[in-house]
Order: C-alpha cells, then sequence, then structure tokens
C-alpha cells in the first residue's frame, strides 16, 4: 500500500486515487474540512463507485443548497452568501488547492451534493470548469 498523507485538496484526491483510496479520501474529507458527516454517513448505506477527480463544465450541474426557494437544501441567505465570499477570498488568494467538488450521475444526470459554497464562489470569480468527484450508487 501506498504510503501516502490525507490533505484536504485536489491534489491529495488524486494522490488517493493513485493508491486505489479514493472513497477514503471521500470520507476523509467529509468528516474534517468538508463538514459534511451526514453526507458521508448516507454514503455507507450502500455501495458506491467513485470516479477519479476531473475537470467538468460548472455548467454541467448546479447547486441543490442556497438559500433560493428552488433549492433542495434551503440555508439562509446572508450566511451562505458570507460562506461564499470566504471562499472567493481564499481561492482569489492563488495558493489553495481546494477540493474537488462531489457530484452524483443519477439517471443520466450530474446532482452536486457537496460543494456548494465553493461551486457558487467558482461561479462568482468567472471560473467555468473545476475538479469534480462523480459517484454513483451500485
Amino acid at each position: 500500500m501506498m504510503d501516502i498523507t490525507y490533505e484536504p485538496t485536489a491534489t491529495s484526491a488524486i494522490e488517493f486515487v493513485n493508491a486505489d483510496r479514493l472513497e477514503e479520501w471521500v470520507h476523509l474529507f467529509l468528516c474534517g474540512e468538508g463538514n459534511n458527516k451526514a453526507f458521508s454517513d448516507g454514503l455507507l448505506l450502500s455501495s458506491r463507485r467513485y470516479h477519479a477527480p476531473k475537470m467538468m463544465k460548472l455548467d454541467d450541474f448546479g447547486r441543490c443548497c442556497g438559500p433560493e426557494d428552488s433549492m433542495k437544501y434551503q440555508v439562509e441567505s446572508d450566511r451562505f452568501f458570507r460562506h461564499v465570499d470566504a471562499i472567493v477570498a481564499r481561492y482569489s488568494m492563488g495558493d489553495w488547492d481546494m477540493p474537488p467538488l462531489i457530484i452524483e450521475f443519477e439517471k443520466g444526470k450530474y446532482i452536486l451534493n457537496d460543494g456548494n459554497h465553493r461551486y457558487e464562489a467558482l461561479r462568482k470569480i468567472g471560473v467555468e470548469e473545476y475538479w469534480v468527484i462523480v459517484w454513483e450508487t451500485l
């Protein structure tokens, strides 16, 4: 087994792919900096296939979390956009290897599950594509 150290970064996710440990990286991220243990716990309920991080156009999927009425997971507007602005500031410094977004592929559609704030921050600064990890239920 390759000796690698987890980091909440796209580079680390790719290193875990090369060690055939991407699912481990996903759960380490979600239970750590990703702050989404409930999602991690839900993923563990079924067998999943995780695809290596790849660049994907942000227009190919959208958020499921935010202040808009159409969002599956609605959150308070000021809090949501304060978090987005903090991500914009951190990413704009140019030295943050931001973690990939985590999206599901189901019934021919891509669904953003984790990274809604990061997604909105990327859109806000004009990034058109970013790293994603795609998962499917087996």
